[in-house]
């Protein structure tokens, strides 16, 4: 409990900062904040031009394949960008930690606050594109699972943030993983391609409900309500227990982060 009253006395302040991150990431060029936006978008646009018009996967089954694949993109991209960039905040921002009183278990929440701006723009474009196709999203379930993805992510770099502080060969280590995650979650690929019991394997993995669940928003996907909310139920013993475990350490760790950076 600790952590949220931190968190929620120093919201503003986290906020802000997370505001001027993101306009740090691209203070020195000339179209500045734009390719916070451009770089992703054009990621995302490239990637169905190749699958869709290329490759002709055809992963999508019987719906569109923008409809079927921005927004189970749009998630990947918002939290893979979370938590590497979180994993990192407390070394970036390290004179915060050395120099003045400062709440140190926000700073991963000012990483995240910075990587919201990206994310909401491309749920925003994969919104818009499902709609142009007359996929109109059930607001409900779309709330509902970008709540999950921030609750997983807090959770996640909670851990991974103090580690990374600690043991700074951890962060290339993460950087190989979030790129296996994402070619084990699927993305690009159709969950179901996958039968018996390694389907329900998959289904199990936090990312694939995150990106099964927020395509649910626009198509007829069942993850979130599959077996009465079995794999629900999953994804939230998992998160709950990240949560417990990475806050230990975050504590426990915490004393030392002054001295390492």
């Amino acid at each position: 409990m600790e952590f949220f009253k931190i968190l929620y006395k120093n919201k503003r302040l986290a906020f802000q900062l997370g505001k001027n991150d993101f306009r740090n990431r691209f203070a020195n060029t000339s179209l500045g904040s734009i390719w916070g936006f451009l770089q992703p978008f054009v990621f995302m646009m490239t990637y169905v031009i190749v699958f869709q018009y290329i490759l002709k996967t055809g992963s999508s089954g019987n719906y569109p394949y923008v409809v079927w694949f921005l927004p189970g993109m749009s998630m990947w991209m918002f939290c893979s960008d979370a938590i590497l960039t979180a994993s990192n905040s407390i070394r970036n921002y390290s004179y915060l930690v050395k120099k003045v009183v400062f709440p140190v278990d926000i700073i991963p929440i000012i990483s995240l606050t910075s990587s919201s701006f990206i994310g909401i723009f491309l749920f925003i474009i994969a919104t818009i594109s499902a709609i142009a196709f007359k996929f109109f999203p059930n607001v409900l379930i779309l709330i509902y699972i970008i709540f999950a993805a921030y609750c997983f992510i807090i959770s996640f770099t909670r851990f991974t943030s103090a580690l990374t502080t600690l043991v700074p060969d951890f962060a290339q280590l993460l950087n190989i993983l979030m790129q296996l995650f994402m070619w084990f979650t699927p993305i690009v690929w159709n969950l179901d391609m996958l039968k018996g019991i390694v389907c329900c394997i998959f289904k199990c993995f936090p990312f694939t409900y995150l990106v099964e669940g927020i395509r649910q928003a626009f198509i007829n996907s069942t993850i979130i309500t599959e077996h009465h909310g079995l794999y629900t139920y999953i994804f939230w013993g998992i998160t709950i227990f990240m949560f417990v475990w990475g806050n230990y350490i975050f504590k426990k760790s915490k004393k030392d982060f002054a001295d390492v950076l």
